[in-house]
């Protein structure tokens, strides 16, 4: 039983493809009436290049140009089931994520103490954040925007 339905897919496979190559071979021989005909383009008198990529003014730094990225983490933030406090004023909400350009992962309380998170990494920080939405020239610019 299990060799003759093999042998039936097998010669049905085979009708597929004899099908297929026959509507190839089709296609190849008669234009279909609906279809506009394929011209062939005229050589161009001058060929003028356009560069593929935006004016320098118009492009985005890439995420080796910049410091690193932050973003505002409002609510508790929970690692390995226990939630982070700052060492220095004991905060546990409101922190500002910063995810710098060599991967390691920092977090900001509103007091202004810094400290390195080493259970976070850049794979987290993309998995939360969202797209970047402004850049700033400075740390001060970017605290200030984000409300600290």
């Amino acid at each position: 039983m299990f060799f003759r339905r093999a042998r039936e897919d097998r010669v049905f496979r085979e009708a597929q493809r004899a099908g297929y190559e026959l509507l190839l071979q089709l296609q190849a021989t008669q234009p279909w009436p609906d279809s506009p005909e394929q011209a062939v383009p005229a050589p161009a008198v001058e060929e003028t290049v356009v560069p593929d990529l935006l004016p320098p003014d118009m492009r985005m730094l890439s995420r080796q140009e910049v410091a690193g990225l932050m973003m505002r983490w409002q609510q508790p933030l929970v690692i390995d089931g226990e939630v982070r406090t700052c060492p220095g004023c004991g905060a546990y909400r409101d922190w500002i994520v910063f995810c710098m350009r060599d991967d390691s992962v920092w977090l900001r309380c509103r007091a202004g103490h810094e400290t390195k998170e080493p259970h976070l990494d850049a794979a987290w920080y993309n998995r939360n954040s969202g797209p970047v939405d402004h850049w700033h020239p400075t740390l001060e610019d970017g605290l200030r925007h984000l409300g600290h």
